[in-house]
């Protein structure tokens, strides 16, 4: 595959109240989480109309969105908030010679990196982006959208609520956010730390940067390998187990069984999954509430017994243990303590070889997978396969619209 670069330029707000903006204000979540870049790039078959066209709509639906989502035109200040809104999102325009679905047959993981319009999953310092996009043009006319948005600011509700606001305007209609104060309502409930210990800063980066050489693969799980799961990870204590949960359970179950089989000892393991705490406040947040507005439920496995583990014992135990997520607990002065003790105890655990951690999370009900610029949903979402340091995730999403 052979990608080639036809433009470059910035796109910025194109409202005049957005550059007036004050600085934003991030919350502790945000001063907490290393800055790198994470990827995703939504595949489209093609559209009848010119790409030049699609083009400039792109750009100019994009500047429209800026408006409403103005901290991802800026950069963040001293981790401590975001201004400089005029500094904008680099947008890269290329072309790609040979068919999409012919690429798509034989998706190549590594291959993708060439789509990307900057670096992904390595350590960021100094002011970058917040949000970059490359708009690649297959030879056929399909299309490759990728963006590579800075986790130090946005989690995937923030960019699914982008991409919907953005795909709104994109066709026309009103993608504008119906209760813009709510947009920075993260460090209302997680207030900016004047000061965090470069301790707490350096344990979590082992945690998501941990050394060594990691490739994204992806595993294809179809609908009926997937229900066939779910019934054998049903029990009475958890009658309805979710797609998320089952596939949870299924992956630590054979993660624990390869761990044995390379290292010939029964090692305690620790799954991270990450917790979508808007969903769980008392006055629920939408998700266009810009930010890192999750944090890690955390189980633990000790097989001592060197027992058979049951796919629906793991199920349960992973399942309550989000669902006795207390975001209450996590707010303000004290639960900024909690959090920088639970760090401590999660860079304690990365850095032991005697017990294992693996991270989980899902994008199974993204509103990435529905984004609609005025040419059809996309036919595939994907991640990337650079080879990096980084943390052991597993990441749930859809394999095409089914």
């Amino acid at each position: 595959m052979e990608v080639r670069v036809s433009s470059r330029e910035t796109i910025r707000p194109d409202s005049n109240e957005a550059h007036l903006q004050k600085p934003f204000n991030i919350s502790f979540l945000d001063q907490l989480i290393p800055p790198v870049y994470v990827p995703g790039i939504l595949f489209f078959n093609g559209s009848t109309a010119d790409t030049t066209q699609i083009s400039s709509l792109l750009k100019k639906s994009l500047s429209k969105t800026l408006n409403q989502f103005y901290p991802l035109s800026g950069r963040t200040i001293h981790n401590l908030c975001i201004d400089y809104y005029e500094e904008g999102v680099p947008f890269i325009e290329a072309r790609v010679n040979g068919c999409l679905s012919d690429y798509l047959e034989a998706v190549e993981l590594e291959r993708l990196n060439q789509l990307l319009p900057l670096e992904p999953f390595r350590h960021l310092s100094g002011l970058h982006p917040l949000l970059a996009v490359q708009f690649n043009v297959f030879d056929c006319g399909g299309i490759a959208l990728a963006l590579c948005c800075s986790h130090k600011m946005v989690d995937s509700s923030t960019v699914s609520a982008f991409l919907k606001s953005w795909s709104a305007f994109a066709r026309g209609t009103n993608g504008e956010i119906p209760r813009l104060h709510l947009l920075e309502a993260s460090s209302r409930f997680f207030p900016t730390r004047d000061w965090i210990s470069p301790d707490t800063l350096s344990s979590l980066k082992r945690v998501w940067f941990k050394e060594g050489k990691y490739k994204t693969r992806s595993f294809v799980f179809d609908a009926n390998a997937v229900k066939t799961l779910m019934f054998k990870a049903k029990t009475k204590n958890l009658e309805h187990p979710s797609r998320a949960e089952t596939l949870t359970a299924f992956i630590w179950k054979h993660a624990m069984l390869a761990s044995r089989s390379t290292s010939g000892i029964v090692k305690p393991s620790v799954i991270i999954q990450a917790v979508n705490m808007r969903r769980k406040m008392k006055q629920p947040l939408p998700d266009y509430s810009i930010g890192n507005l999750f944090w890690f439920a955390t189980t633990t496995y000790n097989n001592s017994a060197d027992k058979d583990t049951e796919l629906h014992e793991l199920a349960y135990i992973a399942t309550q243990s989000v669902e006795n997520f207390d975001t209450e607990g996590l707010q303000g002065d004290e639960g900024f303590k909690v959090i920088s003790e639970q760090i401590k105890q999660l860079s304690e655990v990365s850095s032991n070889e005697n017990v294992d951690l693996y991270g989980f999370s899902s994008w199974l009900n993204s509103a990435m997978h529905q984004v609609d610029f005025g040419w059809g949903m996309p036919s595939w979402l994907g991640i990337p396969g650079l080879v990096a340091p980084a943390l052991n995730n597993f990441t749930f999403r859809k394999r095409g619209r089914k």
